[in-house]
């Protein structure tokens, strides 16, 4: 028997907790200092990249809730996460609400949206519901075009949100006399909302809806027999999905400061959608940490390979050369998503957890 404060939990009423053992604690204390740290180490290039990984880890969250959790196959994600980044621009930058104010809104207008897309996913399913969901992509792009007054066309509109919570403005952060850059404060809002998403969702999957939402995954028809309602969990996961890809939204739009339909209308829209479901299989579909670490992957890779080609010539890769960057880089997603689909279907975190059991029973283990 493993001993106490070890990674093994040994116990049911262990896995009901939020931290079940004492590495866990010592994890998310980790965690803690390497946020509180990394800004100061890093520069604001990198800083951004972050930010923007936390962004994709917020949206890919909500599509693991709806996708890993429901089962319920969406390529709409782009949709609402535009619908995040204009109703912060509308609140935020025309409104001038406060971040505590606008951020909530964009969840509430997000779920919103998707509880009146949810009953579709009663009528449809599986590949018919995708190639719905993608149709929802389509009609959003005519929408963002031709509603000027709120989207601004296809010239954009200015998403600068304030990012302020109550003396402290993260866009433009002052402690204990010293000056933060903008990235550097937006890097601990960003990945500070992440932390509670994360808890968030973390305890919804734990309690009563978390295992009616997994009930009507694995099989709807027995868990309408035993009283969980398909229709409730169903259209309640496409809500919080949406939600929180509004949420990603609007903290896009602070981040980026700009927005445009061709950012997420159309084939842009669709090329985004994929690449959330991409991060969900990467990190690992049905798991919190996954979705989270799924979503560091797939928007870092861009930047990591720019880097690379910049110091080494890529073969076939570059200007002039038969492959774009942007090719490249498509090429690697589909790759990774193959990859883990073949060798570790269940993604990063089953690997982690893979190796994780190997050591414990070292050596003992084949």
């Amino acid at each position: 028997m493993a001993r106490p404060g070890t990674l093994l939990v040994t116990r049911p009423e262990q896995r009901l907790r939020l931290l079940p053992t004492n590495w866990y604690k010592a994890f998310v204390i980790l965690l803690a200092v390497v946020w509180l740290t990394v800004p100061i180490n890093l520069s604001d290039a990198w800083l951004d990249v972050l930010a923007r990984c936390g962004v994709a880890a917020i949206g890919a969250i909500g599509l693991n809730l709806l996708t890993g959790y429901t089962g319920q196959i969406s390529l709409a994600h782009a949709f609402f996460i535009a619908i995040g980044a204009y109703t912060a621009a509308w609140l935020g930058v025309r409104s001038d609400l406060p971040f505590l104010l606008w951020l909530p809104a964009t969840f509430v207008v997000g779920a919103l949206v998707g509880a009146l897309f949810g009953p579709f996913a009663l009528r449809v399913r599986g590949d018919y519901l995708a190639i719905l969901s993608i149709g929802l992509l389509y009609i959003g792009q005519h929408i963002f075009v031709n509603w000027t007054s709120f989207t601004g066309g296809r010239p954009g509109t200015s998403t600068g949100a304030p990012a302020a919570i109550g003396p402290l403005d993260f866009a433009d952060l002052n402690l204990f006399d010293q000056a933060y850059s903008r990235r550097q404060g937006l890097f601990w809002l960003v990945w500070l909302v992440v932390a509670i998403v994360a808890l968030l969702a973390r305890n919804i999957v734990r309690t009563r809806p978390g295992r009616a939402m997994q009930a009507v995954r694995d099989r709807d028809v027995a868990a309408e027999v035993v009283g969980v309602s398909n229709a409730r969990y169903t259209i309640s996961a496409f809500a919080l999905s949406s939600g929180l890809a509004a949420v990603a939204g609007g903290l896009y739009g602070v981040v980026a400061l700009t927005v445009s339909p061709a950012d997420f209308g159309g084939a842009p829209g669709l090329l985004l959608s994929v690449q959330y479901v991409a991060m969900i299989i990467i990190g690992g579909i049905g798991t919190i940490g996954g979705a989270v670490a799924g979503a560091v992957v797939v928007v870092a890779i861009p930047r990591v390979i720019e880097q690379i080609s910049n110091s080494v010539a890529i073969p076939f890769v570059g200007p002039g050369e038969p492959i774009s960057l942007f090719a490249f880089n498509n090429m690697i997603y589909g790759a990774l998503v193959i990859v883990t689909l073949v060798f570790e279907p269940r993604g990063m975190v089953a690997g982690w957890e893979r190796v994780k059991a190997y050591w414990r029973t070292w050596p003992l283990a084949d």
